[in-house]
């Protein structure tokens, strides 16, 4: 078995300084140099996953059980938005590999950011997005259903599969959600690694994060396929694959950041 690690391509010569110029296949150059993270102390990573299952678990089991359930569907979407700020530790955890200093559990829990409290601005920011997106939700379902009450997990699905007004209600939510999604992503995916090793304010980081992802959108949707396909697969499965992917996917992210904003 060959255990060389993967090559990152080298950018091309651009007169732009935004642009890396990376083929859309270098997201699974990112993928794997994730996955090697993880294997690099597999049980800190695992441990941390866990973590993250049991609280984003939690969360969802607690809509259901006190009443909330007609905003499960856009929280789960809402997941993705607030999941850089979740994957801090990994990030760290990869930071420390790369400097070849040791990792602890403690280390990737109490992660020491460059950019101190800009963090948590950071973090308060895109828990803000993410809670516009589920009053947004809620409007457009009162804008195709009215005020009637949400009948149920077990009658949603019908209700949106086989009625005109829940078709309506999918392509007009799944398009407004693509923007929230697509947003979120842009000022999100690098800005949280950038404020761990960069001393910056969480507006810069969010707004270079934003220009980065734009000026090198092919492999960033690449990227951004390989995220959304993941948590898809996690949540048809309950969320337990979680516990795996989203290390894996934290720690491919602060390769992906790497790559587009060399030192």
């Amino acid at each position: 078995m060959n255990d060389a690690l993967p090559q990152i391509m080298p950018a091309e010569p651009t007169n732009d300084p935004w642009a890396r110029n990376l083929p859309a296949g270098e997201a699974l150059v990112w993928l794997d140099l994730g996955w090697r993270d993880l294997m690099r102390g597999p049980h800190l990573s695992l441990c941390y996953g866990f973590f993250v299952w049991v609280l984003l678990a939690g969360a969802l089991w607690s809509l259901i059980a006190y009443g909330a359930d007609y905003i499960l569907f856009p929280a789960l979407s809402g997941i993705m938005v607030i999941g850089p700020v979740l994957a801090m530790g990994l990030y760290g955890k990869s930071q420390r590999l790369s400097l070849g200093l040791p990792v602890s559990l403690l280390d990737m829990i109490f992660v020491r950011p460059a950019s101190g409290y800009q963090v948590v601005f950071a973090g308060a920011l895109l828990c803000l997005l993410m809670v516009v997106w589920l009053r947004a939700a809620v409007i457009l379902y009162a804008l195709f259903f009215g005020l009637l009450p949400f009948p149920g997990l077990d009658q949603v699905a019908p209700m949106l599969a086989f009625t005109p007004t829940g078709w309506a209600m999918l392509i007009v939510g799944s398009a407004v959600g693509g923007l929230f999604a697509a947003f979120a992503f842009a000022i999100g995916a690098l800005s949280l690694p950038m404020l761990l090793q960069e001393h910056s304010d969480a507006l810069t980081a969010m707004g270079t994060s934003l220009v980065l992802v734009w000026h090198n959108l092919k492999v960033m949707l690449a990227w951004a396929a390989i995220v959304a396909a993941l948590f898809a697969v996690s949540v048809a499965l309950g969320l337990l694959p979680l516990i795996i992917v989203f290390p894996v996917l934290g720690h491919g992210t602060w390769h992906s950041y790497r790559a587009l904003r060399p030192a």
